[in-house]
């Protein structure tokens, strides 16, 4: 699995990314043949609540699953990502199963 993280607007730390490596390693127990995942966080709108964007593009063959989060700190924004991609992931493997 391929992991790509992208900082838009500021610089992240060592440490938001292997924060988000270890949360995007864990979606590998909800589906094994993830191919790629993309991670852009973003600023949205300096200097107000709420302004920390966060979105998932996780590729699997066939398909490519998409989720956006925005929240006050990247790790909640990451966390509520991840939670909403296990979701996906597990809708898709239902349905790749019942083919």
């Amino acid at each position: 699995m391929e992991i790509k993280i992208q900082s838009i607007h500021f610089d992240a730390t060592e440490k938001l990314e292997a924060f988000i490596e270890k949360k995007i390693a864990k979606l590998e127990r909800s589906y094994e043949d993830i191919q790629k995942v993309e991670v852009q966080c973003k600023v949205v709108k300096p200097a107000t609540a709420q302004n920390k964007d966060v979105s998932l593009t996780v590729t699997v063959p066939g398909n490519t699953l998409f989720v956006e989060k925005v929240s006050d700190t990247f790790e909640e924004s990451t966390d509520l990502c991840v939670d909403s991609m296990k979701v996906q992931l597990q809708k898709y493997k239902e349905k790749a199963r019942s083919r």
